[in-house]
């Protein structure tokens, strides 16, 4: 058993590392809050934008197309690989990186694929095994529609120019603040609604033309998918942050009562052995 002093020392360290993983819970608590309502509110608008485009590409005809549907031979690839810039948030960034390298070995192997990491730490972990083209680490410092705006036009400049022939997304989306799913979504070229939608036949009345509605959507569109997916990743990174750092103050606590309780126990038997080294020594001077 470890002596009084190394108990004490070891109670301390942990105390402090219980104050420390407490006060990034709450700091973490403070900003998913404001994450998630910035998401939630979000979602519905970019969700019936991405449902109303692809019902208009869909009667469209091939005659009018969009540069950003063009369908080519897959031979080269971009994937976006979104994580945060800090740890300590479970298996957050992690994640990320066994979901870009599933996404490889289940559809990409044999392509040529390069990343756009957004993030430091998938960055880190990734540039080992891909080749990253451009990543991004100050995004997340301040997240505005503007700058993900301008990410989202050189990837679609570098899409229409032919450098890559499809775009993955891979991020965590929010669920709540102990559940976010990796998910992997095409961002180009865009998926025109299958045949038999639920929208697809629904009679639209236009102003102005259709062709041009189109035109001015699609690239709104797809600016407001990348921006859905950093803010699903921004808040699914303190909801993660924040349950990790509950988890790790509850086996702090439970450590430190641990150590108290074997802190007491050695005390105890310390001062048990003191008095029977005194009453021996009085025994033995009455002897």
């Amino acid at each position: 058993m470890a002596n009084l002093k190394e108990l004490r020392s070891r109670i301390t360290s942990v105390s402090s590392t219980m104050q420390i993983t407490s006060a990034m819970k709450m700091v973490s608590a403070a900003k998913l809050s404001k994450a998630q309502d910035a998401i939630t509110a979000m979602r519905p608008y970019a969700d019936k934008l991405t449902e109303l485009l692809q019902s208009l590409s869909a009667t469209l005809g091939e005659e009018s197309e969009s540069k950003y549907a063009e369908q080519r031979e897959v031979k080269k690839v971009l994937v976006v690989a979104i994580s945060s810039n800090r740890g300590l948030a479970g298996a957050f960034n992690s994640n990320i990186v066994k979901g870009v390298k599933s996404l490889y070995e289940e559809q990409l192997n044999g392509k040529e694929v390069e990343l756009y990491t957004i993030g430091k730490k998938a960055n880190d972990i990734l540039k080992k095994t891909f080749t990253i083209s451009n990543h991004n680490t100050e995004i997340f410092d301040k997240l505005e529609f503007d700058d993900v705006a301008e990410i989202a036009e050189d990837i679609m400049k570098a899409f229409v120019e032919g450098n890559y022939d499809k775009v993955m997304l891979v991020y965590n989306s929010f669920r709540n603040a102990a559940t976010q799913i990796v998910t992997k979504e095409q961002f180009l070229p865009i998926i025109p609604m299958e045949e038999g939608g639920d929208n697809v036949n629904l009679d639209y009345i236009f102003e102005p033309e259709k062709e041009e509605i189109v035109k001015e959507l699609i690239p709104k569109s797809l600016k407001i998918q990348l921006y859905k997916a950093l803010r699903d990743s921004f808040a699914s990174e303190h909801g993660a942050r924040m349950t990790a750092m509950h988890k790790a103050t509850d086996n702090a606590t439970e450590l430190r009562d641990s150590l108290k309780l074997s802190y007491n126990k050695a005390r105890q038997a310390s001062i048990t052995n003191e008095i029977l080294e005194i009453v021996g020594g009085a025994e033995a001077l009455n002897n």
